[in-house]
């Protein structure tokens, strides 16, 4: 059985929907990740819920190549958190048929976290998605553990996210993602990268934001990190890479061809 594949759109920010969409058909992934909400002042997003012409556009490349919208990312759930202002974007991810909806914990507060979260999940829920919670070393959810326990609390319906590079660098362990209940665990994000010590916090945001490697290029673990998870886990490539020589086709095609790479030795039948 392959594993289904999808690229997350920070990979290639720069492209709107349209274009990765065509990029990663031409490179072989199966799915893409859609960023429809700008996360960082100088990263784009593509609010496609306010951009009728751009949504258009999106569902055609979706129609001509066959891909589909593994997801949608992501949103920000802080004690300002406003349900309302978010249904536009989930119907927009409901309207591109997308499986999930990425949430991210930046609430010191997990009681108040917990709740919108599941109020979160509730309305995805109501329009075929499935709200994952990616943790995060620099915030109050910063490793496996913590993450499910505000996950278990937010609902059954709840999935959470493991990236391997937040995995690699928080006090998270492959014993305790043995222990992840299999319905928790809808696919995770893969990339590669040194590993340290410690890390500071800039090392920890400027690697997640732009330098991070392919699949079998760094230092990660990632044979044992797949092998904690169930077989076959569908898997996000999320590979931001700072090489102005190479095009965006030119990283989708080596992290694609680093993966299927990698996965010939965790995905191989024993002897």
């Amino acid at each position: 059985m392959t594993r289904p594949l999808s690229v997350a759109h920070l990979t290639a920010i720069d492209l709107a929907p349209p274009q990765l969409i065509k990029a990663a058909a031409e490179t072989g992934f199966d799915a893409v990740g859609l960023r429809l909400l700008q996360v960082t002042p100088d990263s784009p997003g593509y609010p496609l819920m306010r951009d009728r012409a751009m949504m258009q556009a999106t569902q055609a490349a979706l129609r001509d190549t066959g891909l589909r919208v593994a997801d949608i990312e992501f949103i920000k759930i802080t004690p300002e958190f406003d349900l309302d202002a978010l249904l536009p974007l989930l119907d927009a991810g409901a309207a591109l048929g997308a499986a999930y909806v990425i949430t991210a914990p930046y609430d010191d507060d997990h009681s108040r976290l917990s709740d919108h979260l599941g109020a979160l999940s509730q309305a995805a829920c109501a329009r075929g998605l499935t709200a994952v919670l990616e943790f995060f070393p620099w915030t109050s959810v910063p490793d496996l553990n913590s993450c499910l326990d505000v996950v278990e609390q937010a609902g059954e319906d709840v999935g959470l996210l493991v990236d391997s590079l937040h995995f690699s660098r928080s006090a998270s362990t492959f014993a305790q993602l043995a222990k992840v209940p299999a319905h928790r665990l809808g696919f995770a994000h893969l990339c590669d990268a040194p590993v340290m010590s410690r890390y500071t916090q800039d090392q920890l945001l400027r690697t997640a934001r732009e330098d991070r490697l392919p699949p079998g290029h760094g230092e990660i673990d990632l044979v044992r990190f797949l092998n904690a998870m169930p077989n076959h886990l569908p898997l996000g490539l999320e590979v931001p890479m700072h090489d102005p020589e190479l095009t965006a086709r030119d990283r989708l095609r080596l992290i694609h061809s680093a993966t299927i790479a990698l996965l010939a030795k965790v995905d191989a039948p024993p002897r």
